[in-house]
């Protein structure tokens, strides 16, 4: 088998062609990527490095703070983002999802506001999938993505669509898949560059514009790197500067400190901010998890309402309304089941959790199904009625400290046997279905991605460093749950999945992600044949 090579502007395709991705792949579009990773690739792994930098400082004691460095920019009060764009005026319910064709059209059917379709923690990113994706979204665009299944069933597009909004991978990532300069090309620049350089413009003629959501930044730094990104794109493709929006999804424990630092980086192409809720708390434990003061107990108990997850919350509508940003909410996971009383008790507390983010000032809300949509729609119109957001909510009544987004002992607690059994069955479970190229999975009633799985396994790793659980007791469970995979799913790599839950939740040292050292491993595909 022999590879694609396409030397323009220095990136070349490594991986076997597949079904259209010549439409994509285009020599433009490539020489675009190049571009782009010529441009920033040495300062993003400068980045990278400051990130493990800055982990050793905290484990070995330093305060986290909000920076004094930046007090100036907190403290003026006359700046503000730039006023809402075309199609983000109104973002009160938005549904989140793999740009997976079957799960796209049933998203930009569902009613939803806005979709945000997700490169990353709910794809697995196999070159298909990648590629794919992005053949999917030049589809929507071009209203040519309606099909039949084998089976006969079809999918068609209506009239009204959301706003489409992409999710790039997240710094940390590579795509082994291309090549620039000898080496992995960065997998953001990849979803970044490849749908802004064919969709960018179909989206303005269209009266919107090309939007993103920024996934775990943990500094100003980061936020104007991508700024800089934006800037260049458009740029090259003749785009007027500030086009481009992006929601920067706050989900690290430090960027938590930087957020009106963030939004100044981004001001020309800031649409706001979001509470990425498991990736908060993974965040956290991987910040601090070696200290028995920021133990959490199991993931079902560390609901929005602990101290530190409001003072996180409040905060971030505060900061948004102060800079005339959007604040959105975090994700309702629920996937309907067949129980009527169970179903009925699930959409109540889907319902509290969005009446809550409601009151507290927040425009809008994730859900992650379809059937969510309309629970999360009422809420949110029974608070803004005919208005767009409630930006006039300025919470000027929030105070919050750095202690108060740190006061985790106060939802301390030691783990289940039972938590530990979910944290096992939902890491094993996802790790199987990412490993065959599934991005986003619904597991006892819940959408899990590789967010939710990072908590998992985080968790795991934190109890078993602090004793909370023993350490034959998680091999006793991880032991029941792979048998119980196997007989579930007798096609599941049940001998791969135990070597990654090992790896990732058993070490002595924590991995800080599972997906980079997986991806290399078990979904990079490229032909011996490098020429």
């Amino acid at each position: 088998m022999s590879t694609t090579t396409a030397a323009t502007h220095r990136v070349r395709v490594l991986a076997a062609p597949g079904d259209r991705h010549d439409e994509i792949l285009t020599p433009e579009a490539l020489a675009f990527v190049g571009r782009l990773a010529g441009a920033f690739g040495e300062r993003r792994r400068q980045l990278l490095k400051e990130r493990r930098r800055q982990a050793i400082r905290l484990a070995a004691g330093s305060p986290l703070d909000f920076p004094i460095a930046t007090s100036a920019v907190r403290a003026d009060p006359t700046w503000r983002v730039a006023p809402p764009a075309p199609g983000l005026e109104d973002r009160r319910v938005e549904i989140t999802g793999p740009p997976e064709r079957r799960m796209a059209v049933n998203a930009l059917n569902s009613g939803a506001r806005v979709w945000m379709a997700d490169f990353e923690d709910a794809t697995a990113p196999t070159w298909d999938n990648v590629i794919g994706g992005q053949l999917n979204l030049l589809d929507v665009l071009e209203r040519r993505i309606d099909f039949t299944t084998p089976e006969g069933k079809e999918y068609r597009l209506g009239h009204r669509l959301p706003t489409l909004v992409v999710r790039p991978r997240g710094w940390h990532l590579l795509e082994e898949h291309l090549e620039f300069d000898g080496g992995p090309v960065p997998a953001s620049l990849v979803d970044f560059g490849l749908y802004f350089f064919h969709c960018a413009q179909r989206q303005i003629d269209a009266g919107r514009g090309p939007y993103f959501y920024l996934p775990k930044l943990e500094n100003r730094y980061e936020a104007r790197l991508w700024n800089d990104v934006f800037v260049l794109a458009q740029d090259l493709l003749g785009i007027p500067r500030g086009t481009v929006r992006a929601t920067v999804l706050i989900e690290t424990i430090t960027a938590a400190f930087e957020m009106e630092e963030i939004l100044h980086e981004l001001r020309e192409h800031s649409s706001g901010l979001n509470a990425g809720r498991w990736d908060y708390l993974f965040s956290l434990i991987k910040t601090f998890g070696h200290r028995t003061d920021f133990q959490l107990p199991d993931r079902a108990r560390v609901t929005m309402t602990a101290p530190f997850m409001r003072a996180y919350t409040e905060l971030l509508v505060r900061t948004c309304h102060k800079r005339g940003a959007h604040a959105i909410g975090g994700m309702s996971a629920h996937v309907p089941g067949k129980d009527p009383g169970a179903e009925d008790a699930a959409l109540a507390t889907v319902r509290l959790d969005k009446e809550r983010e409601a009151e507290d000032g927040f425009d809008g809300s994730w859900v992650a199904h379809p059937a969510l949509v309309p629970v999360c729609r009422e809420v949110f119109d029974g608070v803004l009625g005919d208005r767009p957001n409630q930006l006039d909510r300025t919470r000027e009544d929030v105070r919050t400290t750095a202690s108060d987004l740190l006061s985790v002992r106060r939802t301390a607690g030691p783990p289940t046997e039972q938590g530990v059994r979910t944290n096992i069955t939902v890491a094993l479970r996802y790790f199987d279905a990412w490993l065959r190229g599934r991005g986003a999975v619904a597991l006892g009633g819940l959408m899990e991605d590789a967010a939710t799985a990072e908590i998992a396994r985080v968790q795991i790793w934190q109890w078993l460093r602090h004793r909370a659980v023993d350490r034959d007791t998680v091999l006793r469970i991880l032991d029941e749950e792979l048998a119980a995979l196997g007989a579930a799913h007798p096609w599941a790599a049940v001998d791969e999945v135990r070597e990654l839950f090992e790896r990732t939740a058993l070490a002595a040292e924590l991995p800080l992600f599972f997906t980079p050292d997986a991806y290399t491993r078990h979904l990079v595909r490229i032909p011996e044949a490098r020429s």
